[in-house]
């Protein structure tokens, strides 16, 4: 094995790491909304931490290959979508983090039919499904499971389409969990913008494999 394909190799692992870790930081947001669980979303939180080191790995180890291999054709597609992807699962993290903070601020239990009347738990398991198929398609270099997560985000984009109309509803007709209902539309912004997010991470995913760029395009 060349240097570079040794590089290469080690940058996938821990891509590969970082992926698993903010999964991990997605499933245990999803776990401290529905059961208002400040010590869980406190673990959320402190593991940011270990997101935000991870971010930082990658993007030194892609400058360095870049600057000491001087990689052409999949190889500096490859680099190049680790970059872009290392900053979307920051980001993904960040997400979480905001979740595990709702938690932690809000004034009591997230009432279970405001969760329920926006759909959140569903939205939920649809982000961690896309993340899942981020993750395939990534270790297995397969675009066509990269391609599966763009239909899946519909969903998302319905829920939260809805939230605002749902939010105003609940506010009238339970004006004293106005708060509450205020926390969950939020989370479910944030849930949908995690959607976006592996979406992107999807088009670099085929980008890589295939040279061919999605972004900005309406249909894939």
């Amino acid at each position: 094995m060349s240097h570079l394909a040794a590089e290469l190799q080690h940058l996938k692992d821990e891509v590969f790491q970082m992926l698993q870790l903010v999964h991990s930081q997605i499933e245990k947001s999803k776990q401290a909304i529905a059961a208002s669980d400040r010590d869980l979303a406190s673990q959320v939180i402190a593991a940011d931490k270990r997101v935000n080191a991870c971010e930082l790995t990658i993007d030194r180890d892609c400058e360095n290959i870049l600057a000491l291999y001087n990689p052409v054709a999949i190889d500096l597609r490859f680099v190049l979508a680790c970059i872009k992807m290392n900053h979307g699962l920051e980001r993904i993290g960040d997400n979480a983090e905001g979740l595990a903070m709702y938690v932690n601020h809000a004034p009591g239990k997230f009432p279970q039919n405001i969760i329920d009347s926006f759909n959140l738990m569903p939205a939920f398991d649809r982000v961690l499904e896309m993340f899942s198929l981020v993750i395939d398609s990534f270790r297995q270099e397969d675009a066509t499971l990269a391609r599966k997560v763009f239909n899946l985000d519909e969903l998302l984009n319905e829920y939260n389409r809805k939230a605002t109309k749902i939010a105003i509803e609940l506010i009238k007709s339970i004006p004293d969990k106005a708060e509450e209902v205020l926390y969950v539309m939020g989370a479910m912004r944030k849930i949908e913008r995690m959607g976006d997010l592996c979406k992107n991470m999807a088009e670099e995913i085929i980008f890589y494999i295939e040279a061919k760029v999605l972004k900005h395009h309406k249909k894939q």
